[in-house]
């Protein structure tokens, strides 16, 4: 059986309003939860179990998400009693994990292949294996240097101006005898105080193809809904050149002008002469006649008046903007 541990206890800060009460794995990206697009992912490389770490809203999730489909990967749920960090959540997870298993942080669209970076780690007898994935500007993430057996030689810190390099993807395969150097009970980040201890000592990297992207971030968000629908990653979504997803349900005039680039939520109501580009609307969203929305991201039940302008806002759940 093979094993994937998701970290998803964050409050997912760099995302609100959109993440105050909804967690991150279930927020909506073009018509569905975030984390299905994860749980498609692990099942194509044979997951058979999926183990979520959660913090933030539990319930909500196990709700949403629930057992898993009869035919794809068993979901389990562990809730941490307080934050633990990356590294502490793996550790407080270590009763229920195999001896070798995939750890992942949950807050990456992706469709990299995991089965190579499995299949290395047997191969090198790693205690952990790092996903890495090249950037042309690596400066949000910081840098891993390899050599050219796929020893992990250094880290880097994020930094402007760093170049093309390889950054981790958060996807990585781990040894359970590495949990013993993880203290229990406390907030322990596997990036700062586990990879070190293992440089020349079993932690090896692999450049994964692929591809890969953080949403934490609006515009990033935003992006992968667009490489979504235009299919720059795997997904079972219709792909759309024009980047034009309108979920069923949703009543959109004939008059009204979406696209390029545009995202229309389950029960949204878009009137006639409303322009709407280059933004999600998510779930119940009412858009006045005439109006103009671009570059936005609108939350669940977001009402916009006729003849009102909305550029580049991001606006939470049930707000009214009026003329």
């Amino acid at each position: 059986m093979v094993q994937a541990l998701v970290l998803v206890g964050g409050f997912g800060t760099r995302l609100q309003p959109l993440t105050t009460d909804t967690p991150k794995p279930i927020l909506d990206m073009v018509g569905r939860p975030f984390f299905s697009y994860m749980i498609d992912w692990l099942e194509s490389h044979g997951v058979d179990e999926v183990i979520l770490a959660c913090g933030f809203l539990p319930d909500q999730i196990q709700e949403v998400l629930g057992g898993g489909s009869p035919r794809g990967p068993k979901l389990r749920y562990l809730v941490e009693p307080e934050p633990l960090g990356t590294a502490g959540a793996i550790r407080f997870a270590a009763p229920y994990l195999a001896e070798r298993f995939l750890a992942l942080n949950g807050d990456s669209l992706a469709d990299l292949d995991l089965t190579s970076l499995w299949e290395s780690h047997i191969e090198r007898e790693a205690r952990i294996s790092l996903g890495l994935y090249p950037m042309e500007d690596p400066s949000d993430f910081g840098l891993v240097e390899i050599d050219e057996e796929g020893l992990v030689r250094s880290f880097t810190e994020k930094q402007t101006g760093a170049g093309q390099g390889l950054i981790s993807a958060g996807a990585y395969v781990m040894e359970h005898e590495v949990l013993d150097l993880i203290p229990g009970g406390r907030s322990v980040s596997i990036e700062r105080d586990v990879f070190p201890l293992l440089v020349d000592n079993g932690l090896y990297g692999l450049s994964l193809d692929g591809y890969w992207k953080d949403i934490g971030t609006y515009d990033r968000y935003r992006e992968a809904c667009w490489d979504i629908i235009e299919g720059r990653v795997k997904s079972g979504v219709e792909h759309n050149a024009e980047g034009v997803f309108i979920a069923p349900g949703a009543e959109v005039s004939s008059e009204a002008w979406i696209g390029p680039r545009a995202v229309i939520g389950t029960g949204c109501r878009v009137g006639a002469g409303a322009r709407i580009t280059d933004s999600v609307l998510l779930e119940g969203c009412r858009i006045g006649e005439n109006a103009n929305i671009h570059g936005s991201i609108l939350s669940p039940g977001v009402t916009v008046a006729e003849d009102v302008a909305v550029r580049n806002m991001v606006l939470g759940r049930n707000e009214r903007i009026d003329a």
